[in-house]
């Protein structure tokens, strides 16, 4: 495949790069898998993520963890860092932050699984680590995750 057929659809590779100050799901953008017939991960870690509390409307940090083992599509990993900078000012809670990003990236993709976790610093004297997964229904990726799932470690 030419590199020029490679990057026909990706608006946000190599050009000026422009934040969203809101959450922006559009900003996401996918390109095809070479290897769709393996399976095989991958992972983005992302240690700078901030969201706003809901309530109080305090910074909110966090590392995000995002691993998934592809299908037909993979999510472009510099529209990945730009829809995760869109929550910058966003209000939402630790866990629906992670609930919406995985089923943003279920929505885009359609990956055979994906799981993300988020590892949000201390506030009060207590740290919230969310997990969220999922796996293809009516495949090995959904027992894969009802596996996963039950055995997860929440510790960091």
């Amino acid at each position: 495949m030419s590199e020029e057929r490679e990057k026909e659809g990706l608006k946000h590779l190599g050009n000026n790069t422009k934040y969203s100050m809101d959450y922006a799901p559009e900003v996401l953008e996918t390109f095809v898998n070479k290897h769709p017939q393996n399976d095989y991960w991958v992972q983005f870690n992302c240690p700078e993520f901030t969201s706003l509390c809901p309530i109080t409307g305090q910074p909110d940090f966090a590392e995000i963890r995002i691993a998934y083992i592809p299908n037909e599509k993979m999510v472009e990993s510099k529209s990945l860092k730009l829809y995760l900078f869109s929550f910058r000012n966003h209000g939402d809670f630790h866990e629906d932050c992670i609930n919406i990003i995985m089923k943003d990236l279920i929505s885009l993709m359609n990956p055979k699984y994906i799981e993300v976790i988020g590892y949000f610093t201390p506030r009060g004297g207590i740290s919230i680590y969310p997990f969220a997964n999922y796996g293809m229904p009516n495949t090995k990726y959904e027992k894969m995750a009802e596996q996963r799932f039950i055995q997860h470690s929440i510790a960091k």
